[in-house]
This record gives C-alpha cells, sequence and structure tokens, in this order.
C-alpha cells in the first residue's frame, strides 16, 4: 500500500493499523480556484492526491488524505507565516472549530472509496501571552489551523467532540474501516 503523504503524523497513526505502506507524497497543487465547504475541500484535494499517485502507481492501494481546519465556514490550512498563525490562534480562542479530514482509498480495480470526518474543537479563551508562548513553540508551523493537538497544542483545548485521531489528520478507525478484510490491516 502506498500513503500519498510525508506527514510524520499520518505516518505514525497508520503504523497503527499496518506496517505494510510506503509513503509517496503526491507533488500536486494544492490551490483549489473556486470557494467550496469545507467537506468538498478536504475530498477534492484528498482525491487529486490520490489520483496522482495511483496513475503512478496503478497496481497498488492508494491512501490518501487531506484535512482543514474550519471556523464559520473559513478555511484555515498551514499557516504561512507566524503572523498569519498568530491570526488564526486568535480567531479560534474561546471559540469551537471544525476539523475536517477526508479520506480516500482506491483498490486495484475497484471503486475509489472516500469519506469526510467532523470533529469540533473547542478552544479555552486565550491571553495574547498564552498564544506568543505555544508560538514559540514552532509547533504551529505545517499544521492546519496553526495547531497540534497532540503536542502543547492540546493545552490550547477545552474539549473535543468526535474523533481525536481526526483531528491529528488520519481518522484511524475510518481508515481500519475501508481496509478491513484487507490482508495488510491489523498485521
Amino acid at each position: 500500500m502506498i500513503l500519498a503523504s510525508s506527514s510524520p503524523r499520518r505516518q505514525e497513526l497508520l503504523r497503527r493499523i499496518t506496517t505494510h505502506f510506503e509513503s509517496i507524497p503526491a507533488r500536486v497543487s494544492e490551490h483549489i480556484t473556486k470557494p467550496l465547504a469545507p467537506a468538498q475541500h478536504v475530498q477534492t484535494l484528498a482525491a487529486r492526491k490520490g489520483n496522482a499517485i495511483s496513475a503512478q502507481y496503478p497496481t497498488a492501494t492508494v491512501l490518501s488524505a487531506d484535512t482543514v481546519v474550519s471556523f464559520r465556514e473559513q478555511i484555515f490550512d498551514k499557516p504561512k507565516s507566524l503572523a498569519a498563525a498568530r491570526a488564526t490562534l486568535n480567531l479560534l480562542q474561546g471559540q469551537t472549530h471544525q476539523v475536517y479530514t477526508a479520506v480516500w482509498l482506491k483498490r486495484p480495480q475497484q471503486a475509489i472509496q472516500q469519506r469526510v470526518v467532523r470533529t469540533d474543537v473547542t478552544f479555552l479563551s486565550l491571553t495574547a501571552h498564552q498564544i506568543e508562548r505555544y508560538l514559540s513553540t514552532d509547533e504551529y508551523r505545517d499544521k492546519a489551523g496553526a495547531y497540534g493537538i497532540q503536542g502543547y497544542g492540546g493545552l490550547l483545548i477545552k474539549a473535543i467532540t468526535g474523533d481525536y485521531y481526526n483531528v491529528m489528520g488520519l481518522p484511524i478507525t475510518v481508515v481500519s474501516e475501508l481496509l478491513a478484510g484487507d490482508e495488510l490491516f491489523l498485521d
């Protein structure tokens, strides 16, 4: 199986299900020209990544995923700068936002399977000092919504409703369901 991602978090989570995979990042544009709802946004990007790798490796089982943070229908990808991360955290603090992950699976000569998982995340009310302290860890880099729940970012969170692993970037229960019956599953 190929995981169409270079994300260390996705690799770590997939290893909880199987060790029989290779990670090959899809080199595709993540730019979407027209605004989409968050669920459609992640479905589009997960499919784009999965299709790119499937085209290169047509006899392989390919798994891809895409994750975004959404607040009031605005999508927050990975922040492009410290200032963008600060602005995102200031907006999310004290509020409930959504994390969407699309999971895309293609087996050779079988129909594509795709699921979207949503988790609601409520941040604590944060002071400017707390936000700056978190940003000083550099953990916000390469994380949708400028935080990682599995690290110091977990200290910013008051509550979650839904799949914890979805917030990390790969809802492993859904992946397990999609892979159930495969000989790769739970080795």
